[in-house]
């Protein structure tokens, strides 16, 4: 782990990049409709613009699928996810090459994001928003536990080694502890690992290492 990958070092600059903007950035305040019904909601300029807002919300536009995932809600939040995108994208990386990693990367983040949106389609949660790595991390996991099951990582806290297939729970759980965009976010998180299973398994046809 980390022997960085091109594209892993390219994501973790753009998250990097962006977060700090967050940091730094001024904060606006943001006029969106519900129902017809205007309310503010007070967010950092690029937090505001970079975020999954709720599609019922006039906030919402198309292009948030892609930015959402590149922008972060705390320091932790941030750290840990690049913390898993720098453990386990660099193997995935080497095992598919470039473009099918920054493909797969991309595929289950918007697929995250475009379940969270379908949900709340169906149930209006009024002014939430979503931000985050965590779908396309979901999905690395994911990915890595159906094609590295037996891979022997060492763990940094406690220091002792654990099968991939037992490590992507542990991990899954942490970000799930972390990330506080709300409970339809979290569905539409462990959605990504719902993508990358239907890409791994029913589109690409892949089969891990030991046939799981």
């Amino acid at each position: 782990m980390f022997r960085i990958t091109p594209v892993v070092r390219n994501l973790l600059i753009v998250n990097t990049v962006i977060f700090i903007a967050q940091m730094i950035g001024p904060e606006k305040e943001f006029l969106c409709y519900f129902q017809d019904s205007p309310f503010l909601r007070k967010e950092g300029l690029v937090t505001g613009y970079f975020s999954l807002w709720n599609v019922h919300l006039s906030c919402f536009k198309p292009y948030q699928f892609l930015t959402y995932m590149f922008a972060h809600g705390s320091v932790m939040h941030y750290a840990f996810n690049m913390l898993a995108i720098a453990s386990f994208g660099p193997i995935l990386e080497n095992y598919w090459g470039e473009k099918k990693f920054l493909l797969f990367y991309l595929v289950t983040g918007i697929g995250a994001g475009m379940i969270y949106a379908g949900v709340n389609y169906i149930f209006p949660e009024g002014g939430g928003v979503m931000l985050g790595a965590s779908g396309a991390i979901y999905g690395i996991l994911m990915a890595f536990g159906l094609i590295f099951p037996n891979l022997e990582i060492m763990m940094l806290i406690p220091p002792i080694p654990m099968k991939a297939k037992y490590m992507v729970f542990v991990m899954g759980g942490i970000t799930y502890l972390l990330d506080r965009s709300g409970s339809v976010a979290h569905v539409a998180h462990f959605g990504g690992a719902i993508v990358a299973f239907i890409l791994i398994r029913l589109i690409w046809k892949e089969r891990g290492q030991t046939g799981w």
